[in-house]
């Protein structure tokens, strides 16, 4: 659904903020509306013979419009339309634009919700506790082409969708954060680079090694060397956003958690979580290979810039950036993130469902199995906007289709069928962390990158947030 691409870039910020101030108990669903048969929607219409035009004065078949809320400035092209239309000929599509999920819960309060939509992953676990989203499992079961066996990479999306056991949608793709890097500046320092291979990936001390190598004050002195101006830097070796996606992977490579599975608490507590979050933000307190936010406005630059500007070696950014970084003048290189423990990345991406109370449910089954097609899935794949969630796009053939330059870079397809799917760990987030994130954990977090307090002295507040968390699901 990508027609504009200032609102996919802005994809990754809604991704990770959600929709914090939203009360799903003000918004309360109407009754729930019965999913049809799984046979309700029929399989694609072959196209008929010459002879099979009706005459020119018969009636032209009407189509139902299905309309899908999607994401702001979403419009329905016409190959995604022609496309659906042909498959599903007894529905018209039609996208309707949505801010950031508020309006997806307004439209169903006042009684005229769509018949699909786009819901993001970190709040999708609360819309279907409300009962905002039909229960798709049998349909998804008795689908010949969604319900093979491992048309998904498992066990990453039964994590997803499946809320006590049962799906409420399916994700759109996969994104996982991985190293970008300059590499012209590797081969003027000469240092090998990282590599996409996992098994490859830099433990972190020689992560840490490299980082202040390739970090210079504006005199040329390396951090750890006598003058060194930490003021005054020329370029940084490292930057690694301390938003939950990429710090949920550094959490992952030290065997930690963020939420645990079982019990369904945030458990950010742990020595394996505090100390992941402890290295992050050593690399600006202790390291000083990192700028912190001050240094970053004070450039006044992207990353991409900062990357191209040889301001910057290397970056920690999500597969979604490939999209605009490829285009950054010089020669970009991927890799995966440096390890701990383990090799590790996060993988997330919203889902899509259909809603309560749809007056065309079957229409919105319709647009969430075209939505998970191939076909739908590789426009984006080809773009560098995505990662694949179907194994069928994983194949060498399928990758040699769309994993290919100017916008992959060479060797990139280890980040996709090695990386990604055996060492991704999806963030489930429970119903009420929003909550307990921005009353919380938000704000001891941001204590932990400016160094008023330690990892394991902010995280204090952990029992607070499940507490907080509780409140809201025993409501």
């Amino acid at each position: 659904m990508t027609k504009k691409t200032v609102s996919r870039r802005d994809f990754i910020k809604a991704t990770a903020l959600g929709c914090g101030a939203v009360v799903l108990a003000a918004c309360a669903a109407p009754a729930a509306t019965a999913m049809p048969a799984a046979t309700a929607v029929p399989e694609a219409t072959a196209v008929p013979e010459a002879t099979a035009v009706p005459a020119a004065d018969a009636p032209a078949v009407e189509r139902t419009v299905v309309e899908f809320l999607g994401w702001p400035g979403d419009v329905e092209t016409p190959d995604e339309k022609e496309k659906f239309e042909s498959e599903f000929p007894q529905f018209e599509l039609k996208y309707v634009a949505q801010q950031e999920g508020v309006q997806l819960l307004a439209v169903i309060a006042a009684g005229t919700p769509p018949d699909g939509a786009r819901v993001e992953s970190n709040t999708y676990r609360s819309f279907a506790k409300s009962g905002a989203l039909l229960d798709i499992t049998d349909q998804v079961r008795a689908d010949p082409l969604l319900g093979k066996k491992d048309y998904f990479i498992e066990p990453q999306e039964t994590e997803r969708c499946a809320v006590n056991g049962k799906w409420y949608g399916i994700g759109s793709c996969w994104v996982a954060p991985h190293l970008y890097f300059n590499a012209d500046i590797f081969t003027e320092e000469g240092i090998d680079p990282p590599s996409n291979d996992p098994a490859k990936a830099w433990d972190w001390a020689a992560f840490l090694d490299v980082a202040r190598k390739l970090t210079k004050d504006v005199n040329g002195k390396k951090p750890g060397e006598n003058g060194f101006d930490a003021n005054n830097v020329d370029r940084y070796g490292i930057n690694w956003p301390t938003w939950w996606i990429p710090l949920h992977a550094a959490i992952q490579s030290n065997e930690g958690a963020w939420v645990d599975a079982k019990s369904g608490l945030v458990v950010l507590d742990t020595p394996e979580a505090t100390e992941a979050m402890q290295n992050i933000a050593d690399l600006t307190l202790v390291h000083q290979v990192m700028p912190n936010s001050t240094a970053m406005e004070g450039l006044g630059m992207s990353i991409t810039q900062m990357l191209e500007n040889k301001k910057l070696a290397m970056a920690v950014d999500g597969s979604w950036a490939l999209n605009w970084m490829h285009e950054m003048k010089g020669t970009l290189g991927t890799a995966v993130l440096p390890k701990t423990k383990r090799p590790a990345t996060d993988m997330q991406a919203h889902l899509h469902v259909v809603v309560t109370g749809a007056k065309n449910p079957e229409g919105g089954w319709a647009t969430v199995k075209f939505l998970s097609e191939d076909w739908f899935q590789e426009k984006y794949l080809r773009s560098g906007l995505w990662l694949p969630s179907h194994t069928s796009l994983m194949t060498p053939e399928a990758i040699a289709r769309w994993c290919v330059g100017p916008v992959h870079p060479e060797g990139y397809e280890m980040i996709v069928n090695q990386y990604t799917p055996k060492y991704g760990h999806y963030l489930t987030m429970p119903i009420g962390y929003q909550k307990a994130a921005d009353a919380v954990l938000t704000p001891a977090m941001d204590k932990i990158w400016t160094g008023e307090a330690k990892a394991a002295v902010a995280m204090a507040v952990v029992p607070e947030a499940n507490q907080i968390m509780a409140d809201e699901q025993s409501r």
